[in-house]
This record gives structure tokens, C-alpha cells and sequence, in this order.
């Protein structure tokens, strides 16, 4: 048992230091952010469907109600990582990160309007701690800079349709595995992605160098596929009241590895609005893993 939970502990470190550097990957990529998404998915979508084939029986006994949680699901991601991506492209690594790790508030909100679900004092004490930490960073970006401003943006948006994600999730991962799910949402993203790509004329799918193209292949499937494999691993034995506080560390790692490896520099008051937000999002999750 404990060398169990040895493993399951160092799976969740190791995954979290892996999606940590995600914003680095999609920043250091010469490629638009929405581009370099695509190929996020759909490289690793590509290297999902091996699992996929190898349940399709299981695939051919879900219900159409079943498998459109991941379908819903998969669109939901792919519009979140694409806004993600594009908020880190015009801004920097850290801050659209910390953005999208809003998406437990927007699962709370959402479970309360859709599914009747009550929330507990400290949810609505957490809310109200993010959002000011939010506005506080938005403020103070607006004045160094319109990219800055504008990330923190598209990035809140991005976290809505994460936790939309995260709604559709909850229900599906009842009905089939999480390789079965993680398969198919892959693959609605990439499609989804992909069908953005095509309808704007400001983005192309080749013309790419060659460090562009290992940069993708490093962040589809080290990153999509190995990382959240390695999170998922961890989630089925250990609580979820130490895994979901725990990958709010993901901003924190993104921050260190953008000092040292893209040069990027936090202003007092972005680390200040950051820590509150961080703080917020905390006691969200605790109230709602709690209840």
C-alpha cells in the first residue's frame, strides 16, 4: 500500500511539472497559438486512437447519450485550448495560465445554475477572493500594455469553456474509462481546432520549421497524452482533496520556467493579484471537494 502511494504521489509531481511547461512549449513555437493547438490534439489524438481501437467494443455499447459527453466535451476543450494558446501568444506564458486554472469557479457556478447543485460558504468566500485578485492583475495590466490586457482576457474566456469541459467530463466519466473519454475528447478537439484553422485566413497548417515541429510533438505527446496520463494515474489513488489543490501549482511552475527560460518577469502587483487568485481558486475547490 504505501509503495502504492509512493507512486501515485511521484505521478502527480512528475505530471505536474509536465503540463507546467505548456505555456513554454506553446510560447516558444514559431507558429500561431491557435495553430500550435491543433497540433497539441491532434498529434496526440493520433496517438490516442491505438487505445481507442483496442475498446472499440466498448465504443459500439455506448449510448448516443454517452457518447456525446465526450463529443460536447471534446468541443468545449478544443475552443478552451485554442483561446489559451492565443492569450499566451499576444501576452506571456504565466499570467494566461493562471487564468485558466479559474475553471473550478466556473465548474461551481455551472453546477449551481444547470444542475441545482448548492455550494458551501467558502465557495462563494473563494469566488470572491479570485475575482479580486483577477480585477487587481487586470488593472495593473491594462496599464503596461494593451497584449497584456487582452491575454487576460481571451485567457477567462478560455477558463469558461474549460470548466464547461469539466461539466460535460463529470457526467461522461461515469459511463466509460478515462482513456476512452480522454480518446474521443481528443478528437472532437482536434476536429473542432482544426474547423477554427480552416475558417480563419489568418492561419495556415504547414510552412512550419523543423524545431516547430518537434516543439509539437513534445507538447501532444509528452505534455497531452504523458502528463495528464501521469495526473490521471495519481487521481485514482490518491484524494481528490490532494490532487485538485495540488495542480494549482501549474501557474507557479510555468512562472519559474518562464524566468529562466524566456526571460519573462512578473510586476509586485501581478504576483500580489496572482497569489489571491491562487488562494480564491483554493478554497473553491476545498469547499466543493469537501461537500
Amino acid at each position: 500500500m504505501q509503495h502504492s502511494i509512493i507512486k501515485a504521489y511521484t505521478a502527480l509531481f512528475a505530471g505536474l511539472i509536465i503540463i507546467g511547461f505548456s505555456a513554454i512549449l506553446i510560447k516558444s513555437a514559431e507558429a500561431p497559438g491557435m495553430v500550435t493547438a491543433f497540433y497539441r490534439v491532434g498529434i496526440a489524438s493520433t496517438v490516442l486512437l491505438i487505445p481507442f481501437l483496442s475498446r472499440w467494443k466498448q465504443v459500439k455499447m455506448l449510448t448516443r447519450k454517452a457518447l456525446l459527453m465526450p463529443l460536447l466535451g471534446g468541443i468545449a476543450f478544443g475552443i478552451d485550448t485554442g483561446l489559451w494558446s492565443w492569450g499566451i501568444e499576444i501576452s506571456n506564458a504565466t499570467i494566461p495560465t493562471l487564468m485558466a486554472n479559474m475553471a473550478p469557479l466556473w465548474v461551481g457556478i455551472g453546477a449551481f445554475l444547470i444542475f441545482k447543485e448548492r455550494q458551501r460558504k467558502g465557495f462563494w468566500i473563494g469566488l470572491s477572493i479570485a475575482i479580486g485578485g483577477t480585477f487587481l492583475m487586470a488593472w495593473q495590466s491594462f496599464h503596461m500594455g494593451k497584449g497584456l490586457f487582452a491575454g487576460i482576457i481571451i485567457s477567462l474566456l478560455a477558463g469558461i469553456f474549460y470548466g464547461i469541459y469539466h461539466l460535460f467530463t463529470q457526467q461522461g466519466r461515469a459511463l466509460m474509462s478515462t482513456l476512452l473519454y480522454l480518446s474521443i475528447s481528443t478528437f472532437a478537439a482536434a476536429i473542432t481546432v482544426g474547423c477554427i484553422i480552416i475558417w480563419s485566413p489568418n492561419y495556415s497548417f504547414t510552412g512550419y520549421d523543423q524545431s516547430t515541429w518537434i516543439i509539437w510533438l513534445v507538447y501532444g505527446i509528452g505534455v497531452h497524452v504523458g502528463g495528464w496520463t501521469l495526473i490521471n494515474y495519481s487521481q485514482g489513488h490518491l484524494k481528490a482533496t490532494t490532487v485538485s489543490p495540488t495542480l494549482l501549482g501549474q501557474p507557479v511552475i510555468t512562472a519559474i520556467a518562464a524566468f529562466f527560460i524566456l526571460n519573462e518577469s512578473l510586476s509586485i502587483w501581478q504576483i500580489a493579484g496572482g497569489l489571491i487568485v491562487i488562494s480564491g481558486v483554493y478554497l473553491v475547490n476545498i469547499s466543493r471537494l469537501k461537500k
